[in-house]
């Protein structure tokens, strides 16, 4: 018999995690704080059926590194919101996982150090206690679905979510948002076209059935019902921009066409911005005048925004990391962030409840 080994040639070890379950019993939803989860999903799905009149808008840091600062956002954020409710539903970005093209930090739960250590367990423990705290505020919450195997320890406390332009082809990310039970954004591919997401949407809305784990830990043949909340968010790509009226009108017509939701929203920030932040607001603009201009399909804006503008390297001293400002993609700050969400509901809080009729 061989003594040759054909399986872990590349593996150093595997750790043990703890299930799903286990930690949603240590840090548990329930009681105002799930009603106020359930209360905002419903919100939404009202937003993409056409029975509430407000326009979405997801709007926050790139992705969370200092848990002490999403907080701070997140007050400024619900203190805005209660201003301009009547028009618009913001949602707060809470990216923990990052999409790397080649290596790079992989975010909050992956690396909660920020050292390489891979200390899962802790990410998703910090990821877990902040959307507690963030919901308990009344807050809604987004995230991007980057790893099949996350959603059954976090999903619970999302209002929305996002499939990123990397991983919308995937068709094993079209099966496991076919399960998520908040409504999911399919963002358009990273060459810009809108083939990927428009058969992602036909995808996620069907049943599946592929290999997960359920809320035990234990690998199983997960059934899923199928997700009737999908859309399509343009956020650029190849270099070019989709937010203008031209590309949502052609977008419109390939929905349509496919017999996919029509509902879109628009990403400002990505290609949308030529990867330029300060370009952000000058995308809302444009989104916001279509509107006013007759668009009926537009419900959401997405913009990266914290508490200081730009971008940071992660320091070998992390004590020298910058408060507020992004270790990912370049954002807004808090003062401009505020000024385009006031200046936005402004301009359309007479115009979005005719959309209705």
């Amino acid at each position: 018999m061989s003594e040759l080994v054909t399986e872990n040639l590349n593996i150093g070890e595997y750790q043990t995690l703890i299930t799903p379950e286990q930690l949603k019993d240590r840090l548990p939803l329930f009681g105002e704080t799930a009603d106020i989860v359930a209360n905002n999903r419903q919100a939404l799905r009202d937003i993409l059926d056409r029975k509430d009149h407000r326009l979405i808008m997801v709007v926050g840091p790139c992705s969370i590194h200092d848990v002490d600062a999403a907080l701070d956002y997140a007050e400024r954020l619900k203190a805005l919101s209660e201003g301009v409710n009547d028009t618009l539903f913001l949602i707060m970005r809470v990216y923990f996982e990052k999409p790397r093209t080649s290596t790079g930090w992989k975010g909050l739960i992956n690396d909660p150090d920020m050292n390489d250590s891979f200390k899962i367990e802790e990410g998703l423990h910090k990821g877990r206690r902040l959307l507690l705290k963030l919901s308990a505020m009344g807050l809604p919450t987004s995230t991007e679905a980057l790893d099949p195997i996350s959603p059954q320890y976090l999903h619970d406390i999302i209002t929305w979510s996002a499939i990123g332009a990397r991983t919308t082809e995937s068709q094993t990310h079209r099966e496991m948002s076919s399960g998520l039970s908040s409504p999911v954004g399919f963002k358009n591919g990273t060459d810009g076209g809108l083939e990927v997401a428009i058969n992602a949407m036909k995808a996620v809305s069907s049943p599946h059935r592929f290999l997960g784990i359920d809320p035990k830990g234990k690998v199983s043949v997960v059934h899923t019902k199928g997700n009737p909340y999908a859309h399509v968010v343009l956020r650029g790509g190849n270099g070019m921009q989709n937010y203008d009226s031209v590309s949502v009108a052609q977008c419109e017509e390939k929905c349509a066409a496919a017999g996919v939701s029509s509902n879109i929203m628009i990403d400002c920030s990505h290609a949308n911005s030529n990867k330029d932040h300060n370009l952000q607001p000058l995308v809302l603009e444009n989104v916001v005048n279509q509107i006013l201009e007759g668009n009926q399909s537009i419900i959401g804006l997405m913009m990266e925004s914290n508490i200081r503008d730009g971008r940071q390297d992660i320091p070998e001293n992390l004590a020298d990391l910058e408060y507020g400002v992004s270790v990912t993609d370049a954002c807004i700050d808090w003062a401009t962030t505020e000024q385009c969400i006031l200046h936005a509901r402004d301009k359309l809080k007479d115009v979005l409840p005719k959309r209705l009729g």
